[in-house]
């Protein structure tokens, strides 16, 4: 099933003599104990120990189907069948860690090497500990040195909209920084917000908790949507795992939980273009709109005079079974969710003067590989999103000096599917060399 997630589970290890990036050594927890395949000392976190895992299981190939159960997370199982991880995984026997660029307790950012080959490896884990992304790309990708390369670089990739602001989110510098474009899970900044909003009036608890129903799954990305009918999951988990993880079932019920009416205030406070996301779309409205029977529904939908009334009506009706995937455009620029990266600066802006721990800790789970020196940037925020024909990614940090930045980029092309890996790794480097330039 095609996702709304950033960038797909795992890829090949590419190829090519490459250099590391440059970064200072990170803050880590506690190391682990090297071992054959490991260069450096590797965290003894839960993520560290999973990494730990796999480079173990590289040398003794295949893995038993067992294992991969027992150490990936069923969301990863299912884009990504055991079969499939040993396939990969032949590509990458020797690796070995050689540089910690990013550690937190749930992801890793490392360089590692095989031979004279070097690639960066992000590895993710689930609040459950089990692997729920691991990420192989190309470590020669250089980072600009200034605003003309970024602008040079942009140009070739797929249209693209793209702004470094201070926390003001006025322009340090923009290439179509106000044109609206589609955000895919991006937009799941506004309903943290909501949530974010609800908790501080009072009207909600990060430890209230939620119910997952067959009626309220949605479609992976996520993990929810594999749990028993009538779990219970806090809201604090389920924030954390639409922001890290861009669990789609998590976003419903928290839509479900603070009512579309106030995701669509926050938008309208945030976003100079709230018109074009009301009436609001859960993600499974947009699997369905999209995926069932289609163009059935988007059709019906983009003539309703009362979209609303058709989504409750109709839409809501239709079993999330009848969804298929796809892997080419389909209503990129009609039927989505959408802003400009000036609006979602304001949106990451917004969300920390809402301030707490708790947002800190939601935000800060995963830089989906971008792998900023922690030293000069302790704090990093992310939200991506993608569907064929939509990439986002955006980014609030802080310096060691105190300072906020933010970089967002939105790329859309309504023809053909956007080549993600490849154009994720260039976005990276472009973000990465942005955010050095915003520190100066």
């Amino acid at each position: 099933m095609r996702t709304l997630k950033l960038i797909a589970p795992l890829v090949l290890l590419l190829g090519g003599c490459a250099t590391a990036e440059q970064a200072a050594p990170a803050n880590t927890p506690k190391a682990a104990t090297s071992g054959a395949s490991t260069g450096v000392a590797i965290p003894d976190s839960a993520v560290g120990r999973k990494l730990t895992w796999y480079l173990g299981a590289l040398a003794a190939l295949p893995i038993p189907e067992e294992q991969i159960n027992q150490h990936f997370a069923p969301s990863f199982l299912k884009q990504v069948p055991a079969a499939q991880i040993n396939e990969v995984s032949a590509t990458l026997q020797g690796l070995k860690v050689v540089e910690i660029q990013r550690a937190t307790e749930t992801d890793l950012v490392t360089v590692v090497q095989s031979g004279a080959n070097k690639a960066k490896l992000t590895i993710a884990v689930d609040p459950t500990g089990k692997i729920a992304g691991l990420f192989v790309a190309p470590s020669d990708t250089p980072t600009p040195a200034s605003w003309g390369e970024i602008d040079n670089r942009l140009a070739v990739l797929p249209p693209s909209s793209f702004l470094a602001a201070g926390e003001d989110c006025e322009p340090v510098h923009g290439v179509a920084a106000d044109e609206v474009r589609p955000l895919g899970s991006m937009f799941k900044l506004y309903v943290l917000g909501a949530v974010a909003q609800e908790v501080k009036a009072g009207r909600l608890a990060w430890d209230d908790e939620l119910t997952v129903t067959d009626e309220k799954k949605s479609l992976p990305s996520g993990e929810l949507q594999d749990r028993p009918d009538g779990t219970k999951v806090p809201v604090k988990e389920a924030a954390k795992l639409m922001i890290s993880i861009s669990d789609n079932t998590a976003t419903d019920l928290l839509i479900d939980r603070v009512g579309k009416p106030a995701v669509e205030g926050v938008i309208r406070a945030w976003s100079s273009h709230a018109d074009r996301n009301i009436p609001l779309l859960t993600t499974r409205e947009l699997f369905v709109l999209k995926g069932a029977d289609y163009p059935k529904y988007a059709e019906a939908y983009l003539r309703a005079s009362d979209k609303r009334a058709y989504l409750e009506d109709t839409v809501d009706r239709v079993p999330a079974g009848q969804v298929k995937p796809w892997d080419t455009p389909r209503e990129v620029n009609t039927i989505e969710w959408f802003g400009s990266p000036t609006d979602m600066c304001r949106a990451l802006v917004s969300l920390n003067g809402l301030g707490g721990a708790e947002l800190n800790e939601i935000m800060g789970a995963n830089d989906a590989g971008l792998g900023l020196n922690q030293q000069q940037w302790p704090t990093v925020w992310f939200k991506g999103g993608s569907e064929p024909g939509v990439l986002t990614l955006g980014y609030l940090a802080k310096s060691d000096q105190g300072k906020t930045s933010v970089v967002v980029v939105e790329a859309t092309d309504a023809k053909k599917a956007i080549p993600e890996m490849a154009a994720a790794t260039e976005y990276l480097a472009l973000i990465r060399g942005a955010f050095g330039l915003l520190r100066g």
